[in-house]
């Protein structure tokens, strides 16, 4: 099993769950995060770090978040590894209240 970074992230991309992860599986892209699946040791850390609850284990992804299962695993693919909290976007508490954000998604 591996985690997965959801919707919520987008726009907020909050990084307090890269500090916790010991396998560095997470990659930064524009405006979201991704945790590349191969990477990733199904450790649970990450999770209780993330302030708009996007990350779950892949067996728990909501129905209506399934793509971004395999939208993890092509992304962290393309983006470089991030291991280091770093601040979140001025903009991004206000963005943590936004639902239905995949067309955000940068690539």
């Amino acid at each position: 099993m591996t985690h997965v970074v959801t919707e919520s992230c987008i726009r907020c991309k909050y990084t307090d769950c890269v500090d916790v992860c010991p396998v560095d599986a997470f990659c930064e892209g524009p405006n979201m995060l991704a945790i590349a699946p191969d990477i990733c040791i199904d450790c649970a850390l990450c999770v209780a770090e993330c302030p708009v609850l996007a990350i779950f284990e892949e067996s728990d992804v909501p129905a209506a978040q399934l793509a971004f299962t395999p939208l993890n695993a092509e992304l962290a693919t393309k983006w470089p590894v991030i291991s280091r909290t770093k601040l979140p976007p001025a903009d991004a508490d206000e963005w943590a209240k936004v639902e239905h954000k995949l067309h955000f998604l940068e690539r």
